[in-house]
């Protein structure tokens, strides 16, 4: 069942709904309600190396989250003192979990706050390895930072560092450890706790209590997403093993379910006024959901569903078009209208992504684990613009770029790095 033809109308009524914070600021895990889309009017570089269009680069701690920002300072996770070198993995009760400040303008860091990691918390394996401690982005509102360390909780600091509140919300961990990244809404942080706790949780941004919460999350390393509906509604938007939802932000009541993808997910919902893309699973499924609706949708509201997409990456909507950086090496174009798969293109050097498209000026901007970007015209065909190289060659870029102003700033396992024409 094809999607009616998109109206403007619906992106206007997002960013008038927005503050000018959230509709300005990269403040969450891919920016703005997770879009991966930079401001219209910046002016970003095409090209860029070790030698060239770097403005600074600064030594960080080791981890996988990607940078945010509240005006000029950027936020940051990290983690020290166990597993940060495969191989002398050191103590695991030395293990130190980090939120840390830097300047946008200069790339010095401003201040780091720390706390020892639980007992809960995994042994290094190789994958715990690969991937680290701080994987999940932190957000903020403008009034503070919040960020999560799976089974080490939760910690909200204020813009000069000090600890507001700390909450624990699971103890449970699989595989490579936490992935999904909280997001805020009014009086709230959302945090998406399926491996930790099998459960949604809505906390009070002032004090960290538990509002309400939503139970049977299933397999899920995805972060919520917001949907802002034609008559002023907003939905919660989740995706998990077997089914999404819309829910009430405010109360935590069930909307609506749709049948889901049938495996654990991994790829933000992206939203499109009131048309939800959903992806995941080993095998690669999309599906595209109206919003709005009541009860089991299934039957209703489900537009399409195709047996493309990603497991790890998330889409990006530009123009009509889903984009993915796929994680097994190759880009990947689909209609927003009917899942046509319109174009799919390998990376000449095979190499693996986990880092999601993001936008701006026009480009794609497509990173992949060796620290090659590649920038792509935004456009259905496959059309390579360059290819920039990044790092010493043992250091890995697994976090997603953020975009502010006319810069691009790129995290790695060693690095934090800001690219400007």
């Amino acid at each position: 069942m094809p999607i009616p033809q998109f109206q403007p109308l619906c992106t206007l009524v997002i960013l008038l709904s927005l503050s000018p914070l959230q509709a300005q600021q990269w403040d969450r895990f891919r920016g703005p309600n997770g879009t991966g889309r930079a401001v219209e009017g910046v002016s970003l570089p095409q090209t860029w190396s070790e030698e060239e269009n770097v403005r600074w680069k600064t030594p960080i701690l080791k981890g996988s989250s990607s940078p945010i920002l509240n005006g000029d300072t950027i936020f940051l996770t990290g983690y020290s003192g166990y597993a940060t070198d495969a191989e002398d993995l050191g103590q695991r009760g030395d293990l130190k979990l980090h939120v840390q400040a830097f300047s946008f303008e200069t790339g010095k860091q401003i201040w780091d706050y720390n706390f020892s990691a639980s007992a809960n918390e995994q042994e290094a394996t190789r994958r715990v390895i690969d991937h680290g401690y701080a994987s999940p982005t932190a957000c903020t509102d403008g009034k503070a930072v919040y960020a999560w360390f799976g089974p080490s909780g939760m910690v909200a600091l204020d813009l000069q560092g000090n600890l507001l509140w700390k909450r624990e919300l699971g103890s449970k961990t699989a595989g490579f450890g936490a992935a999904a990244s909280p997001i805020t809404w009014q009086n709230l942080v959302i945090m998406n706790a399926s491996i930790e706790a099998g459960t949604l949780f809505a906390l009070d941004k002032q004090t960290g209590k538990i509002v309400w919460e939503l139970e049977e999350v299933n397999r899920a390393w995805t972060t919520p997403a917001l949907a802002i509906l034609a008559d002023g509604g907003t939905e919660l938007v989740l995706h998990y093993k077997d089914e999404a939802r819309g829910i009430d932000p405010e109360t935590g009541e069930v909307l609506w379910n749709c049948r889901g993808i049938p495996d654990y997910i991994v790829p933000v919902p992206i939203v499109d006024g009131d048309i939800i893309y959903f992806s995941g699973g080993r095998q690669n499924r999309t599906m595209a959901i109206r919003a709005g609706g009541r009860g089991d949708v299934t039957e209703t509201h489900k537009l399409w569903e195709v047996a493309r997409g990603a497991n790890v990456t998330t889409p990006l909507l530009h123009d009509g078009h889903l984009y993915w950086s796929h994680d097994k090496a190759f880009a990947l174009c689909m209609s927003a209208e009917t899942g046509d798969v319109l174009d799919q293109t390998r990376f000449e050097n095979g190499e693996r992504v986990y880092a999601s498209v993001v936008y701006g000026d026009e480009k794609l901007f497509m990173t992949q684990r060796n620290g090659v970007t590649l920038v792509l015209r935004a456009s259905p065909e496959y059309n390579l613009l360059s290819e920039n190289q990044l790092g010493d060659g043992e250091e890995s870029f697994n976090a997603t770029p953020a975009i502010h102003e006319n810069s691009l700033l790129f995290r790695s396992t060693k690095h934090l790095i800001r690219v400007e024409k």
